[in-house]
């Protein structure tokens, strides 16, 4: 555990070095990076932090699974088949135990399209109601936009809807492994989902919890209940270790200064700016810079504080 410990502790205290300008770091996969093992059995292949392109196929977000003794558990179908096949090759270099069941972390494509290939397998897909709901109502679409970018990557890859739903948390008992999977309320996006191993104190956070890249905000995302929702239930589980949505394991201080304090400082920005009378135009604006350093600030930052003023202006 001492090893593992100071793997954890080095990442997190290494300087930020996921780039979108870092290539590919598994050449001899689909996958943008070879999965490691976080503790003992949780695996995870680390996407880029790049916005989803051609060169990473797709994958810009966590692929993580448990090899609980008694088969193996998935957590995100994938972007593309060619992903989710990809993974299930890593799989089967690790371990014997076939793969039981697939949990989707929420309706995004990146979570979901990757159900094409499982679903051919007959391996049951779990979802939050929610995130299912979303997946069937824009999966087309969604499918569509990721053609685009993927082009002949995308081959294989078609609409599957998650056999199995939840909407109240359902423990899953699993070889060696318990695992709770639990909605915690509103967050990112619909049926945001958590995955939390309570004897383990790990959680795979899905995109809950972000740290490496900005996270969006998008025009479902109510900023407020987010907060809430982490306050009220995400913090308390006091967790070891973060698996997050995207971006290397780390640990609760981390996610918490670039998840939730992160939201708390833009309220506090947009709010003193509304209070100066100032308009919509100018709160793009707003001072962000203590969060520069993250991936994808420039996409995502004057959109955020947009997002944000759109949605405290009537409050």
């Amino acid at each position: 555990m001492l090893r593992l410990t100071t793997f954890l502790t080095a990442l997190v205290t290494l300087p930020v070095l996921a780039s979108e300008d870092i290539a590919d770091q598994y050449p001899a996969s689909a996958l943008y990076s070879k999965p490691v093992e976080v503790i003992p059995h949780v695996w995870s292949a680390i996407g880029a932090t790049a916005p989803p392109n051609y060169d990473n196929a797709g994958h810009n977000n966590n692929l993580s699974f448990i090899v609980t003794g008694d088969g193996v558990i998935v957590i995100n179908g994938g972007a593309a088949y060619i992903l989710a096949k990809a993974l299930h090759d890593e799989i089967k270099a690790i371990t014997d135990q076939p793969v039981k069941l697939v949990i989707d972390e929420n309706g995004q494509g990146h979570a979901m399209l990757g159900n094409s290939y499982w679903s051919e397998l007959g391996v049951p897909i779990l979802a939050h109601v929610d995130a299912a709901h979303e997946f069937e109502e824009r999966g087309s679409s969604i499918l569509a936009n990721m053609k685009r970018y993927n082009r002949d990557k995308a081959e294989g890859t078609f609409v599957a809807l998650p056999t199995e739903t939840f909407d109240e948390p359902r423990t899953i008992t699993m070889g060696d492994f318990t695992i709770e999977v639990m909605h915690l309320g509103p967050s990112h996006g619909p049926g945001d989902t958590q995955v939390w191993l309570p004897e383990q104190s790990l959680v795979i956070a899905g995109d809950m919890a972000f740290h490496e890249r900005m996270l969006p905000i998008f025009e479902d995302t109510i900023v407020y209940d987010w907060i809430e929702t982490w306050e009220t239930g995400f913090e308390a589980l006091n967790a070891t270790y973060v698996i997050p949505g995207h971006g290397h394991p780390t640990n609760m201080a981390q996610v918490r200064r670039y998840t939730h304090d992160y939201l708390v400082h833009l309220r506090t920005v947009v709010g003193a700016h509304l209070e100066d009378g100032g308009d919509l135009a100018e709160a793009y604006y707003v001072d962000q810079s203590a969060y520069a350093n993250l991936d994808t600030f420039k996409e995502l930052a004057t959109r955020n504080a947009g997002r944000v003023y759109e949605q405290m202006e009537f409050e």
